[in-house]
């Protein structure tokens, strides 16, 4: 199967779509989305086809706070690098799979800067719960 370009909303999708795919079938990070957030994927996969549309395609699909609703999520299951690190390897696992060229790894990089920046966040809150702040 011939890899595609990673160009347009129809693209987009199909990286999401595939993406969210391996989430849902992964043992240690599926139950959070399932089990946890109890996302409902009707709702939630037109938004992420807009957050990446406006990282990859730079139009303004995307309005909303992302890192809000993993707060709430964090409040029941703590987030750690090692939920970061696995999402992140099923992106990219996601990418090298179907698609190729510049805005592919442009992709793969603005990810791997949000799963660090997020776990940054993520291990300051929680951190600072803990000793009591």
């Amino acid at each position: 199967m011939s890899k595609r370009t990673l160009d347009s909303p129809e693209a987009i999708r199909f990286l999401v779509d595939s993406f969210y795919e391996k989430v849902q079938a992964d043992d240690f990070i599926g139950p959070i989305f399932t089990d946890v957030a109890h996302v409902d994927w009707a709702k939630h996969l037109p938004k992420m086809y807009a957050f990446w549309e406006n990282i990859i395609l730079g139009n303004d699909a995307y309005h909303g706070h992302p890192f809000r609703p993993h707060l709430l999520i964090n409040q029941q299951h703590t987030l750690t690098l090692d939920h970061f690190e696995r999402w992140l390897k099923l992106f990219s696992e996601t990418l090298t799979e179907h698609f190729e060229g510049t805005n592919a790894e442009l992709t793969r990089q603005r990810a791997t800067q949000i799963a660090l920046v997020w776990n940054h966040k993520f291990e300051y809150i929680n951190n600072d719960s803990h000793m009591g702040g």
